[in-house]
């Protein structure tokens, strides 16, 4: 435990930040519903626990020191932090929440339409969903677990793998047919941008290595999808995100079967935490999920609104 002296009061820290935002005692004192004598006294308290000088006073305004601005980033953090255990604590008052960070792709075409049984068997553990697209550090956020594509590269976390991936080279009806997988190159190409080497690897695995042709670059799945659907070009998809669009023939294999992706699907957590229960239930029934084809759904549902966050 922190000796007493550096955990300073919440008001004092509220004061801090909204000056820093505002620029000014006034202004931060009418966010806050205070009065300007109030957000002083706090701030000159502040000063004098620490000990450091926080701010320049310039007539007017108040500018925060190098020092000020660094310790207001931290702090900023923290409140955020503070507020978020709060709403977590609101939404779930019983216990058991836990926060996911997903795939938005894998979210909607894998997770969701499962999550219902989860619930069903776990009515005590309220998931919340929110999207991320990279690897972050989970000290610095909210998130228990996290859904990642690659490969067991991501610092500081303990794996379960979900799922491997097979990709499908596909266009929508009506594309010309292909005599060999080169002749893919005569034909505008569609690729997710965070996999610009997916072409590649697809030539490479059909005899033609050492290609890495260009493409219309996509940030998601979802867009991609439709890219191919209205006749933009051929596309590379996993095989799991457009059984429905392949069973109603929006899209059409073209060249081959599936080939296995660079990646798999994993649930990863942080390994330098104790295990909470909600998690080791999502984990252990994600794990039986995995490990049993049969439960897979049939159609996936058309939509999942997760909280989006931007990188």
């Amino acid at each position: 435990m922190l000796p007493r002296r550096y955990l300073p009061p919440i008001p004092a820290l509220m004061a801090l930040e909204a000056v820093d935002r505002l620029g000014t005692a006034s202004e931060a004192a009418k966010e806050l519903s205070l009065t300007q004598g109030a957000i002083s006294r706090a701030l000159q308290s502040l000063e004098q626990q620490l000990g450091v000088p926080l701010l320049i006073r310039e007539r007017q305004r108040l500018r925060l020191t190098p020092a000020g601005r660094d310790y207001v980033a931290e702090v900023r953090k923290a409140l955020h932090l503070l507020a978020s255990a709060s709403i977590t604590l609101r939404a779930n008052p019983t216990g058991g929440s836990l926060n996911l960070a997903i795939l938005p792709a894998f979210g909607m075409h894998w997770l969701a339409p499962r999550l219902a049984r989860f619930a069903q068997t776990h009515p005590e553990v309220t998931v919340n969903l929110s999207t991320r697209l990279r690897p972050f550090d989970f000290a610095g956020s909210t998130f228990d677990a996290a859904i990642h594509y690659g490969r067991q590269d991501w610092p500081g976390v303990d794996y379960l793998k979900l799922m491997d991936e097979e990709v499908l080279a596909v266009a929508a009806p009506g594309f010309p047919a292909l005599g060999r997988a080169a002749d893919i190159l005569d034909h505008p190409l569609l690729q997710l941008e965070s996999r610009s080497g997916d072409w590649g690897r697809w030539l490479a695995h059909h005899g033609h290595p050492g290609l890495r042709p260009p493409g219309m670059l996509f940030d998601q799945f979802a867009t991609l999808t439709q890219g191919a659907i209205h006749g933009m070009g051929a596309a590379l998809i996993p095989t799991f995100l457009i059984e429905r669009e392949l069973a109603e023939g929006r899209l059409v294999p073209i060249f081959g079967p599936p080939v296995r992706a660079l990646g798999s699907y994993y649930l990863v957590w942080p390994n330098s935490l104790p295990d909470r229960a909600p998690l080791r239930s999502l984990r252990l029934w994600l794990q039986a999920e995995a490990a049993n084809p049969a439960l897979t759904p049939v159609a996936p549902p058309a939509t999942l609104a997760p909280k989006p966050e931007a990188l």
